[in-house]
């Protein structure tokens, strides 16, 4: 059964990372979920939810301005040796593939497994300040991104080509990356406004 993450009204069900205090970064605006990019940089500004999750099909709207970068984490760990979501949570991207202010490579750009598996280059991103709708499978290790109505990544997490990728690329020094086969869902500060709503989870068995 599909489930609502957001309220449309308040961060209820959402927390800040390894934080208890009140979130101040993020707001609600015309019923989104808006990051008010107060990060400094990619940490410290992330939320998570309350809950855990496994197995699941996530959904969402969202949308970036010009220029903008966010994402969505999930299996999520908190816990003090850890300063970002990132270090344990394969990330969704989210960011302005055309006018991101530096040059990105494929396994940036929106939609992605960032750092790990590329989008489909045929995807359809509708432009910057408009709404687009995502889905994340998670199903025990099969893993599909879709955007706007279309699967634009395919992967098997812990498999052997996960798993070069992995100790080869960018997350070779964090160690404890997408290992956890469960943990929070996380929405990403990384120092940009980012609009989310219409966030739902039906977790699989």
């Amino acid at each position: 059964m599909k489930k609502s993450l957001f309220d449309g009204k308040s961060l209820a069900g959402w927390h800040g990372f390894n934080k208890t205090a009140e979130v101040e970064n993020w707001t609600i605006i015309d019923g989104a979920l808006v990051c008010l990019g107060a990060a400094e940089w990619d940490t410290g500004g992330d939320i998570v939810s309350d809950e855990e999750f496994e197995n699941f099909e996530l959904t969402w709207d969202w949308k970036i301005d010009k220029g903008g970068n966010s994402g969505v984490m999930y299996h999520v760990i908190e816990d003090p040796k850890y300063k970002a979501p990132w270090e344990t949570g394969p990330e969704y991207q989210l960011i302005d593939d055309l006018s991101y202010p530096q040059k990105l490579e494929n396994w940036q750009l929106t939609g992605g497994d960032y750092a790990m598996n590329s989008p489909s280059e045929t995807k359809k991103l509708n432009p910057v300040g408009e709404w687009n709708s995502s889905k994340i499978v998670f199903d025990k290790g099969h893993v599909e991104h879709w955007l706007n109505g279309e699967k634009i990544v395919e992967f098997t997490a812990w498999d052997t080509k996960w798993n070069l990728e992995k100790t080869t690329g960018k997350w070779k020094d964090y160690p404890d990356y997408g290992l956890a086969k469960k943990g929070r869902i996380s929405l990403q500060d990384h120092g940009n406004k980012a609009y989310f709503k219409n966030i739902f989870i039906k977790e699989l068995e």
